[in-house]
């Protein structure tokens, strides 16, 4: 056969093969969104870990601020399974991802009633190495008719809103090597694009299963962080040598460019998220071996506040394309320290951060910090660590043995609006230890997850 037409015919088969992609890809982008179930229109979803703008900050208005005694109304409450995690809200659907016996599960409930639409269900093997619960620790993500969910043993899926069906899935725990750190997976996705950002941190291929048995420090080999096509689970780039953590990517725009911001097991990374092109790292870990980095980069303007709180506590850095400065730094060598986060995360609030600062509940405080300076303008000592939720002029607060707090922002001093405990009809705490997930708010209706109990509470207040 002629060399020419050889050549036309290889060139008409790419071409080919290159027109039927894009058309499925074409259609995936257009793919039917799934109806909204809502009968409640006025609000937004909570799709995400910490909310819609990453910051645990809630943009509903005309809330529920004056409480009973016994707290604002409960709509509903479920059991749920074995988690860490928070729910997250889309369109009307409530989507839960705890583990029931040796699977992991996915449930999809009407967010307003809790009654059950579908589930998917996988299996695991995963155990802690310290004797925590063997359950997700990540909440689900939700992006139009996709919903990814992340496990402790490093199963990646993405499933449909509608009803389930496994549309793609990675074990990232084979494909990257990734050796189990001290509580598995902890680190939630984030959309941004045509892609899912995800914390991964894989080393070289190696016989050692988990941080404690090996003898020697763990290396990465490139896969730290992992752009993947949020359509296919194809992988787009990978970058940075650095491990996983336990906090999430915050995705922001400084000057009009896009920035993400993942604060890695050791230090920030910043980055371009559509290129994978890395700005800077921030070295930024205790030099305790089981320290770990949990709370999220809170992002202000051009600055970027991370804390930690096994020893170095918090830094604040201004960024530019390329570089950082440092604003300020908590002293390694002094023992008081600005602020330091756990599990949870700061929100910042009229030039002021608000959190729980301590490791331990004992000794845990709630604090004021001025942004730019570090300084503490008030700490008031509390007997639990807590989460924050901002709505309405308001932060929501549940600590861990299940208080339920509605604080009023002020620089000057701790103001507290009301303070519960949730109690069911017989008398039982409705919120049981340990209450580490964030509360969630959307449609005016609040969610709270305790141990083995999900409790919804309406906060749009009832016509008189």
């Amino acid at each position: 056969m002629d060399t020419k037409l050889i050549s036309f015919i290889y060139l008409a088969f790419v071409l080919m093969l290159v027109s039927t992609n894009f058309h499925d890809v074409q259609g995936l982008e257009t793919e039917s969104q799934p109806p909204d179930l809502r009968t409640r229109k006025s609000g937004s979803d909570w799709n995400r870990f910490l909310g819609p703008t990453g910051d645990s900050k809630s943009p509903e208005t005309s809330l529920l601020t004056s409480w009973s005694p016994a707290g604002p109304p409960v709509v509903w409450e479920k059991e749920i399974g074995t988690s860490y995690g928070a729910p997250t809200v889309s369109q009307g659907r409530l989507f839960m991802f705890d583990r029931h016996g040796e699977f992991a599960r996915l449930t999809c409930m009407k967010s307003e009633t809790g009654d059950e639409l579908w589930r998917f269900e996988y299996p695991t093997d995963y155990e802690d190495l310290y004797g925590y619960n063997n359950g997700p620790r990540t909440c689900p993500v939700v992006d139009g008719n996709r919903v990814y969910i992340f496990g402790p043993e490093g199963m990646l899926h993405c499933l449909a809103v509608s009803d389930g069906k496994s549309l793609w899935s990675i074990d990232t725990t084979a494909k990257f090597h990734v050796i189990q750190n001290f509580f598995g997976v902890g680190s939630a996705p984030v959309v941004e694009g045509e892609m899912l950002i995800v914390q991964i941190g894989g080393s070289p291929p190696g016989r050692v299963k988990n941080l404690l048995s090996a003898r020697s420090p763990v290396q990465g080999n490139g896969s730290g962080i992992v752009a993947f096509n949020k359509w296919t689970g194809e992988v787009v780039y990978q970058i940075t040598d650095e491990l996983a953590s336990y906090a999430t990517p915050a995705l922001a725009t400084i000057n009009g460019r896009r920035w993400c911001f993942t604060f890695t097991r050791g230090g920030l990374v910043a980055f371009e998220p559509r290129s994978g092109t890395v700005d800077f790292h921030y070295p930024w870990r205790a030099k305790k071996f089981e320290s770990v980095n949990a709370s999220n980069p809170v992002v202000v303007d051009d600055l970027v506040f991370i804390s930690e709180t096994y020893g170095l506590g918090s830094s604040l850095l201004k960024v530019r394309p390329g570089g950082y400065k440092v604003v300020w730094k908590d002293s390694e060598c002094r023992r008081n320290k600005a602020m330091q986060l756990h599990w949870s995360t700061a929100i910042h609030h009229e030039g002021y951060l608000y959190g729980y600062s301590g490791r331990h509940s004992r000794g845990c405080e709630l604090r004021c910090v001025e942004l730019r300076t570090g300084k503490v303008i008030w700490s008031h000592r509390v007997h639990e660590r807590g989460s924050l939720l901002y709505a309405d002029g308001h932060f929501v607060s549940l600590g861990e043995f299940g208080t339920f707090t509605l604080i009023r922002p002020n620089p000057k001093e701790l103001e507290i609006v009301s303070q519960v405990l949730l109690i069911g009809e017989i008398g039982e705490e409705r919120i049981n230890y340990p209450a580490w997930a964030t509360p969630i708010l959307s449609n005016g209706f609040l969610y709270l997850r305790g141990k083995d109990r999900l409790v919804c509470l309406d906060l749009i207040p009832k016509d008189e």
